[in-house]
């Protein structure tokens, strides 16, 4: 089992969205209004400086399947946003139980 964190600017949370509706993957928890900075990126703080603010969704995967055909979508939706800054990211780590 895997654990995946898919973070983008709340400007692409919408094409985030359309991705999991494409591949069927309707379970997930979301935060949003999430501030962060990434490594080499602007920082996201809702502030006059740096008004961005980030869309952050967890998903748990019980098929790699899914979770790579997820990674192929949001590799492909990168291609489109020219702001490397703004491309999205997915984090992947191991998930032992659910409960």
């Amino acid at each position: 089992m895997k654990l995946s964190y898919v973070i983008s600017n709340e400007i692409y949370a919408p094409r985030v969205m359309e991705i999991l509706k494409k591949l069927n993957i309707d379970y997930f928890t979301q935060w949003e209004q999430v501030k962060g900075k990434g490594h080499g990126t602007e920082p996201h703080l809702g502030t006059r400086s740096f008004p961005n603010m980030n869309s952050v969704l967890m998903i748990a995967f019980d098929d790699e399947t899914a979770l790579n055909k997820l990674a192929d979508e949001i590799i492909t939706a990168n291609a489109e946003i020219l702001k490397p800054d703004d491309r999205i990211r997915m984090f992947q780590v191991p998930l032992e139980r659910i409960v």
